[in-house]
């Protein structure tokens, strides 16, 4: 499978073990969080959190104090006449852990509807960066990172998980392409 190639590959967790990959992607809704149009993805919000929470190389997800992260205010100057956006930003071990998630399971079946609740977004919606072990990125630095994968493209600073950098200090500092089964056809 492309995907064990890939981790085999880049054992960048197997050198450096003082950084974690903090993720950010947002959403466009079509409709409130209220409505019926985004009922389906709201039924879906807390089986996949719990998903989450508990998948290996999993670290830390923004959420309010009573763990509702969907009442988190981010992004608002990227609204663009939608009826709002939402966030979700989590830190997780490795690229390879975070890929584990997002391409399996639960969580794919939900990201192959996304267009059901969600507008599709020409500029970049998702990015990666490395933090320090136990940082909890501020949303202000989420804002930062989508702002400079927009002007910028995947940089050592903001990336993707098609392409993605290894974290400050690794031996092999050059960016790698994600296998093919990294990829949802939504």
């Amino acid at each position: 499978m492309a995907t064990e190639a890939y981790a085999a590959a880049s054992c960048w967790q197997d050198d450096v073990m003082d950084y974690h990959l903090a993720q950010v992607n947002i959403g466009r809704m079509l409709a409130s969080l209220d409505s019926p149009g985004l009922a389906g993805f709201v039924a879906e919000l807390e089986p996949l959190n719990a998903l989450a929470d508990a998948a290996p190389g999993f670290v830390w997800r923004l959420q309010t104090e009573d763990g509702n992260a969907t009442s988190v205010r981010a992004f608002e100057w990227d609204e663009a006449g939608s009826a709002g956006v939402l966030v979700n930003m989590s830190v997780w071990e490795s690229v390879e852990a975070l890929a584990a998630f997002v391409y399996s399971g639960p969580h794919l079946a939900v990201l192959r509807r996304r267009r059901e609740w969600f507008e599709r977004m020409r500029e970049s919606y998702s990015a990666l960066w490395w933090v320090p072990a136990g940082v909890r990125p501020a949303v202000a630095d989420a804002e930062d990172r989508i702002r400079l994968l927009r002007a910028h493209g995947p940089t050592p600073a903001a990336f993707t998980l098609r392409q993605s950098f290894p974290p400050p200090g690794a031996a092999d500092a050059r960016p790698r392409q994600a296998p093919d089964d990294w990829m949802c056809p939504a």
